[in-house]
């Protein structure tokens, strides 16, 4: 890619994030010493996966003043940060940062590692993510794509190309990375969702593009009900049937039970750790 061009895009993202970037995101703001405290970036990676950032951000307040710290959530009974979770969708994160805590707390004493092999060693973190982490954490030139990220450089350097592929992507990502890179991925971000709303969702054209299933009637459903129903007490079959009333119930407990969420000691299924 020519220089020129590269400049010209740099510039068109930095003007739109100047102009009208979400600068007071909780996670994007440092703390008193001046630095970003890697804890609550991860708290928000995970939160943000497959979640917009209007539903995020008041759980993310929510969930790291009740617990704060990598020890805090690690020392929690599971129940509790499931019912902290409640809300946001799709579980098995809550379970996944719960147990990447403790992994901290018991491999690494404490302290995010910074690299991205090691952060991916960690539950619920795949290589986006950890590159992610590694950006905003550390401000290291992690490339690293997201559906944001395609659709803005879909809509720039793939115009009337379908199936584009994410290696391709990549490369442009890599080619005009500058130096400050966590802003720069701020500003990507935002000019992207700026994109969705104003020029139509580009990342339809990507070759991994996956239209999210509906959440009314899925299993997703089930699953939160279930989980929420538990959040009071222990409840036997016959109560959740009460309160659940679809055939796919029993199944969804026993996922629930696998997977270690909730208990069944033969009479009542419980929270995991209540």
């Amino acid at each position: 890619m020519q220089r020129e061009r590269i400049r010209m895009f740099q510039d068109s993202v930095w003007d739109y994030f100047r102009r009208s970037g979400r600068h007071d995101l909780p996670w994007r703001l440092p703390e008193s010493d001046g630095l970003y405290d890697p804890y609550k970036i991860v708290v928000s990676e995970i939160m943000l996966q497959q979640t917009q950032v209007p539903r995020v951000l008041p759980k993310f307040i929510d969930f790291t003043a009740r617990f704060p710290t990598w020890e805090a959530l690690a020392g929690a009974p599971l129940a509790s940060v499931l019912t902290a979770w409640s809300g946001l969708g799709y579980n098995r994160r809550a379970k996944f940062l719960w147990q990447a805590a403790q992994a901290v707390c018991r491999e690494h004493a404490g302290q995010l590692p910074d690299t991205q092999a090691s952060l991916m060693t960690l539950p619920g973190i795949g290589p986006n993510t950890a590159g992610a982490v590694m950006t905003y954490a550390f401000n290291k030139p992690a490339v690293f794509i997201e559906t944001n990220i395609r659709t803005v450089f879909i809509h720039h350097f793939f115009n009337d190309v379908q199936a584009v592929h994410d290696r391709d992507i990549a490369d442009l990502v890599a080619a005009t990375l500058p130096d400050n890179a966590r802003e720069w991925y701020w500003a990507l971000m935002d000019y992207g969702t700026f994109l969705k709303q104003t020029a139509g969702n580009a990342s339809r054209r990507s070759a991994h593009y996956a239209r999210q299933s509906a959440f009314a009637g899925s299993r997703r459903q089930i699953r939160g009900q279930v989980l929420r129903t538990l959040q009071a007490a222990g409840r036997t079959m016959e109560y959740m049937q009460t309160e659940i009333a679809d055939e796919r119930l029993q199944s969804v407990l026993d996922d629930l039970v696998r997977e270690g969420m909730i208990t069944f000691d033969g009479t009542r299924y419980t929270l995991q750790g209540a």
